[in-house]
């Protein structure tokens, strides 16, 4: 049983349920729309964002922090969506041409699928594609801090939640996100990466530089990014082990350009109850992905999320108590740079409609085992620990690694 994926897919229909985030749709007016997406993930989320099924010794390497095949921990992940209202006579295309530091080849193709899936946007509110409501119960909790705050854990019975009943907290939680170019919204799309050509970019990748984006659906589009509008660096975990109370205090080293930062954990309890805890100093759970800059700082503001130079959170013993193996999510958030032809105006009438959009957001994500304080993370001392708390525990740490393998193999599916 694929056990992380059934605790990632419940939470996360049960979040998208509750909050309902608003979305802005763009696109309209013979604007021609250009998005690029770039994250950099860590830990296990390095590994899995590779592609494939990784073998045990990958996992334990990415979780070392060496690499284990994975590139060192981490990989750079940019996903391009281009649309168009135009309809060619042909065939649609269009191609990318970035700076040379980008690393992935003198051209990107943006492919047309050919299949429009007709599933692509959700037929029920707030519900994934044939998604099935998974079953059971939801403890909520939230805030960082020894122990779980008065009034925690708020439970909510799918079922229940199925019948509209929504702790009206929860139900409250808006928010705004923006919804990229896709075969659905306009009249001609090419995205990358597809099935032509290189479809990954290295782990020094830059997108600094001058870009050219063409076709015969849309205007050509020329910008060009500075430093600072890049890829950002990777999570780094610096201390993820359980204190005597129970509680887990988790820090990491900043990362430049972060605008904010949000944590989760997410478990199941032996008794088959789903446990979601966030870094939220509100009664909040929303999913949290990439976000506008605007939006950003409204939920900084609110304590939604936390704010940029914060380096440190102890999820609650509460919480790692009832999640069992939980996996733990950090996600720095970098905000977002816009183009557009012409230069948007400082006060644009609604009625404005330049030739084409540009939007570049970031975001860098780790993922791991909450409680597994694993060597190379970030701590001077991490390795050299390691090594003499295995040759004092003899067969019993030997033992222990094994289990680990195991574990996280029972986790993805082998």
């Amino acid at each position: 049983m694929k056990k992380a994926a059934m605790i990632l897919a419940g939470a996360g229909v049960a979040a998208l349920a509750l909050t309902g985030g608003a979305f802005a749709q763009g696109g309209a007016g013979g604007t021609a729309v250009y998005w690029m997406t770039a994250d950099t993930m860590s830990g296990m989320a390095g590994m899995m964002g590779g592609g494939g099924r990784p073998s045990g010794g990958a996992m334990l390497g990415a979780m070392f922090g060496r690499g284990g095949g994975m590139g060192g921990g981490y990989v750079k992940n940019l996903h391009l969506q281009l649309g168009g209202n135009a309809r060619p006579a042909g065939e649609p295309n269009a191609e990318h041409l970035p700076p040379a530091g980008l690393g992935a080849g003198a051209s990107l193709p943006l492919v047309t699928p050919r299949e429009v899936r007709a599933t692509e946007e959700p037929s029920t509110p707030g519900m994934p594609p044939n998604m099935e409501r998974p079953r059971g119960r939801m403890l909520i909790y939230w805030g960082c801090g020894e122990h779980a705050r008065p009034g925690q854990p708020v439970v909510i019975d799918f079922a229940t939640m199925t019948a509209g009943h929504i702790p009206p907290a929860f139900a409250a939680m808006n928010v705004g996100r923006e919804t990229p170019p896709s075969s659905s919204r306009f009249a001609t799309y090419g995205e990358w990466p597809n099935q032509r050509g290189q479809t990954r970019v290295p782990q020094n990748a830059s997108m600094v530089g001058d870009h050219v984006v063409h076709g015969n659906y849309s205007p050509e589009i020329r910008f060009s990014m500075v430093p600072g509008q890049d890829f950002l660096a990777p999570v780094t975990l610096v201390s993820n082990s359980p204190a005597p109370s129970g509680a887990v205090p988790v820090s990491w080293q900043t990362v430049p350009g972060a605008r904010a930062w949000y944590a989760t954990a997410m478990g199941a309890g032996q008794n088959g109850d789903f446990v979601m805890w966030t870094s939220s100093e509100t009664q909040a759970m929303p999913m949290i992905d990439y976000l506008p800059d605007g939006e950003i700082a409204r939920l900084v503001q609110q304590r939604v999320l936390m704010p940029a130079p914060t380096d440190h959170c102890t999820v609650p013993a509460e919480v790692a108590h009832a999640g069992g193996q939980a996996m733990f999510t950090l996600t720095a958030l970098g905000g977002e740079a816009n183009f557009s032809h012409p230069v948007r105006p400082a006060r644009a009438p609604s009625s404005w409609r330049p030739d084409w959009l540009v939007k570049f957001r970031v975001k860098s994500t780790y993922m791991g085992l909450l409680g597994m304080n694993m060597p190379g993370m970030g701590g001077r001392d991490d390795d050299q620990s390691q090594a003499q708390g295995d040759q004092g525990q003899g067969d019993q740490g030997k033992k222990k690694k094994k289990g680990i393998l195991k574990g996280l193999g029972g986790i993805l599916g082998h």
